[in-house]
């Protein structure tokens, strides 16, 4: 039986079999890997993939997608977490996991078609588990993975770069054109890789002022750090951390906001 795509789950079905070719050489997985696919539809990328892995997990909401799953897949091969990827909490693959694969884990692959209307919150849902994540590689909106990498003093760079680069190695790897899809969607589409950066690679902070400092910065991106950050943040203590209040958040570079949110205040 034909699947009828669900627009309110963002529903589009990879079919060009170069992209899907192309994404899995990507991901790049090997038979020890613990691998998680982020919303498997179809199964486009699952079926390649476990012809390179003995066992995968995959996240899946739509209950008529995760039928099939378990008609086509059998349960050693495959695990089925069901539910949404916004609310899954990733340590639980962890205790799910099978005997050999908890001998071997030391932390998880990442992957997926992520639906676009939840890509940026589920990013943000993901870096909370960036200690047990080896790397991520996603097909997204373009012009959000455009946001994603974006450097400083750019149009797409803001609140989602700054977020993300603090915790993330990120590259761009390829645009995907919209009828590799059924059904095509009204964009372009694009690969990313996200890998985490280790302790030491960025210094501590609190989180939560760091997020806070970043969001009130970009809150009113045409006027300066003076005005969106002046109740907080004096401009003697803008130079004591070597930045200019005169500038904008979209010139602050990511050491930047992590010098702002080090400032005793």
């Amino acid at each position: 039986m034909k699947h009828i795509p669900r627009k309110r789950f963002g529903q589009h079905f990879l079919v060009d079999q170069t992209v899907i070719h192309a994404i899995v050489s990507a991901i790049s997985p090997k038979p020890d890997d613990v691998l998680v696919e982020i919303g498997p539809g179809l199964g486009a990328i699952t079926k390649p993939l476990l012809e390179r892995v003995p066992h995968l997990h995959v996240v899946e909401l739509d209950r008529d997608i995760i039928a099939r799953l378990k008609k086509e897949f059998s349960p050693e091969r495959l695990s089925i977490h069901e539910g949404d990827a916004l609310k899954f909490d990733f340590s639980l693959i962890r205790k799910s996991a099978s005997n050999t694969e908890t001998r071997k884990m030391k932390s998880i692959k990442v992957c997926g078609n992520l639906p676009y209307n939840i890509s940026s919150p589920l990013m943000f849902h993901l870096m909370g588990y960036a200690e047990i994540i080896a790397d991520m590689t996603f097909m997204l909106q373009k012009e959000v993975v455009e946001r994603m990498v974006a450097a400083p003093s750019t149009h797409d760079y803001g609140r989602l770069s700054v977020m993300l680069q603090r915790r993330f190695h990120m590259e761009s790897l390829f645009d995907v054109p919209p009828d590799a899809f059924d059904p095509p969607p009204k964009v372009d589409s694009a690969i990313v890789r996200m890998i985490p950066k280790q302790p030491g690679e960025y210094p501590v902070l609190d989180e939560q002022r760091f997020a806070n400092i970043v969001a009130s910065a970009f809150s009113q991106r045409r006027k300066t750090l003076r005005n969106t950050l002046g109740k907080l943040i004096g401009d003697e203590a803008f130079k004591a951390v070597g930045v200019d209040p005169g500038l904008r958040a979209e010139n602050l570079s990511v050491a930047d906001f992590e010098k702002i949110a080090a400032l005793p205040f």
